[in-house]
Order: structure tokens, then sequence, then C-alpha cells
């Protein structure tokens, strides 16, 4: 049975998430559909990351098996259609044929996440649902500094959402950086594997110390504590982007 890797940017805004509904609302019910439309199979996608209500996605990594062999441009294109005729804020960057030992989730080597903070006073129609918009002026050479803290294999229970289903709360962090452009302040992180919401309450926590009011010391006090009282707000779902997968 033939199997293709989807690289699909989306929109989160409008859906429930990646994962599939009951009643419908998930990025994963509106790509299955339109494979369902387009090859008469009903298909079942495995996910590199699944992604909250709200959150975008880059380049999402998604695996599916079809019953027969399908050019990968026609595939591609022919979803393409069907998704922006059903007015899907959804689009497939590529589709490839891969042996049946790649898994979309199983595979992945490291996930990549950019969170977009949108620090000034006035609100972007531009940005909307883009950014997190933060009025007080951040340092985001002190939030880098403080990131690096959190750097390497640590429990991260701090940052974990009391509904996270990780079996461990340890995992290793490999990159996570803070950089400035104008009013745009992006945080870029990477590891194998993260917490759910980890990134969200990781950047609700770097923003107090690009505020002033944490220091690297009180970020690292807090990682320590291993309890989510001591996390900093988690950070809005729509400034989060799921930013690509390495295999």
């Amino acid at each position: 049975m033939p199997r293709y890797k989807l690289t699909i940017e989306y929109d989160g805004t409008p859906y429930l998430g990646w994962q599939a509904q009951a009643n419908g609302g998930g990025v994963q019910n509106a790509i299955e559909a339109a494979i369902a439309s387009m090859t008469g199979e009903l298909v079942r996608l495995m996910v590199a990351g699944r992604t909250d209500a709200g959150v975008h996605a880059l380049a999402q990594v998604a695996h599916a098996d079809l019953a027969r062999e399908w050019r990968t441009d026609s595939l591609r294109d022919g979803l393409n259609g069907i998704l922006a005729k059903a007015g899907q804020r959804i689009s497939i960057l590529s589709a490839e044929a891969m042996p049946e030992t790649f898994n979309a989730r199983l595979s992945a080597r490291r996930r990549h996440y950019l969170y977009r903070i949108l620090n000034r006073r006035q609100p972007s129609p531009l940005e909307h649902r883009r950014a997190w918009l933060v009025p007080r002026r951040l340092d985001a050479a002190a939030m880098h500094e403080a990131a690096q803290r959190l750097l390497g294999q640590h429990d991260f229970s701090t940052f974990r959402a009391s509904a996270c289903q990780a079996k461990s709360p340890v995992k290793t962090l490999e990159t996570l950086s803070v950089s400035r452009t104008g009013d745009l302040i992006e945080i870029r992180t990477s590891a194998r594997s993260f917490l759910h919401n980890q990134v969200r309450r990781m950047v609700g926590s770097l923003e107090l110390c690009g505020a002033g009011i944490w220091s690297a010391d009180d970020l690292q006090a807090a990682l320590e504590a291993q309890d989510t009282r001591r996390s900093g707000q988690q950070a809005p779902a729509w400034g989060l982007f799921f930013a690509g997968v390495d295999y």
C-alpha cells in the first residue's frame, strides 16, 4: 500500500486544533475529507505533532496510506483544489512517496516551533491572530540570555499542561533563541519532543524576563521547582507556529 508524506501549512484560527473531532472542526478532519473526495478512500492521517486550537503550522508533516499509486504533484494539486473550494485555510505544500518504514510521528528526530510576539502598544490588523500583542517594552536580549538556562535535559514539569499525556516530564531542549526585528520578537525552539503547552508556558515565563520582572535566576528557579504554579502565564495559542520536522 503506497505511503505518502504530506507537508502542510495552515492557519489554525478557525480550527479546533489538528486532531479530528467527532463533529468535525479539526485540521485533520478537513484533510481526510479532501482525501476521501479525491480518492474515494477513508484514511486516517498520522501527524508529526498535534497542535492545539488556534495554533498555526508552517510545515506540519503527516502521512497517509492510499490503495493505489498517485503522481505526487497530482495528489498535492488535487487536494489543494478541494480544500480551496471548501474554503479551508490549509495548503498541501508537497506530497512525497515514502517507504512503509516512514512514520510521520515515530520517524521524527527533531521538531521546531516558532513563537511571535508583537511588542508595541498599537494592535496590528495584519498580525491579528498571528502574534501575541504585548504592549510593555520587552528586552529581547535579556529574554535570550535567560532562555539559555532552559537548554539541555531537564524535568520540565513547571511548563507542563495538567492534561499532558507524556509518560515523562523529562525532555531535552536543543535550541531556544530570542531575537527582535523592529517591533517583532521571535522565539525559536527545537527538541525531539515537547510536553503539552511547554512552548507556550516557556514563552510566558520569558516574557516576564523581558519585562524585568524575572531575572534569569528566577527562570531557573521556576524550572527547578518542577511545579506548574511557578510558571509564568501561558502565552496565547495564536502566536505559536509548528515550524517544521527533521527526519
